[in-house]
């Protein structure tokens, strides 16, 4: 079953642009030339987006295949299809990637464990239940990559398939 999604680059330094390109080949099973574009957020770095569609899954792949390189910021999304729910994958520098399951109208589902989890590490004074209700809505992330989206608005979009 396909779906499809959205990558977005919000900050790469220069060095790294062909290896997020080759890292998102290697995944689509097709050869990738982003727009690179100066990222005004993050002066010295470059930014990029595209559209893919391809097999559920896909974005799970992408979001692992750019995970661990310590200057990269991104987002990979996918929208739900008949076999899965959809995704979204942030990644930055300081805190690393955050997973959330996606319903058919983009909200964020957070499987019960997760919320009983959240709830005990509240009770036992471990955390604060709103500040953990926040990581599990990926609130953190959102905050440290809010500048970075802002500074992208405009720009181009492409469409890539997968091969399968």
């Amino acid at each position: 079953m396909t779906t499809r999604g959205v990558l977005y680059v919000h900050s790469a330094p220069r060095a790294l642009c062909p290896h997020v390109e080759w890292a998102v080949a290697g995944v689509l099973g097709v050869r990738v030339n982003l727009d690179w574009i100066r990222q005004p957020a993050s002066p010295g770095t470059w930014r990029a987006e595209f559209s893919w569609q391809g097999q559920a899954g896909t974005a799970s792949k992408l979001a692992s295949a750019l995970r661990g390189w310590h200057l990269l910021r991104f987002e990979v999304t996918a929208e739900p299809c008949a076999t899965a729910e959809g995704e979204r994958y942030s990644s930055t520098p300081e805190l690393g990637i955050f997973h959330a399951v996606t319903g058919i109208h983009g909200d964020i589902l957070i499987p019960e464990d997760r919320l009983r989890a959240a709830v005990a590490r509240s009770a036992r004074g471990e955390t604060d239940l709103s500040a953990e209700v926040a990581k599990l809505l990926g609130k953190p992330w959102d905050d440290e990559l809010e500048p970075f989206r802002y500074a992208g608005e405009g720009a181009p979009v492409r469409w890539l398939h997968q091969v399968v």
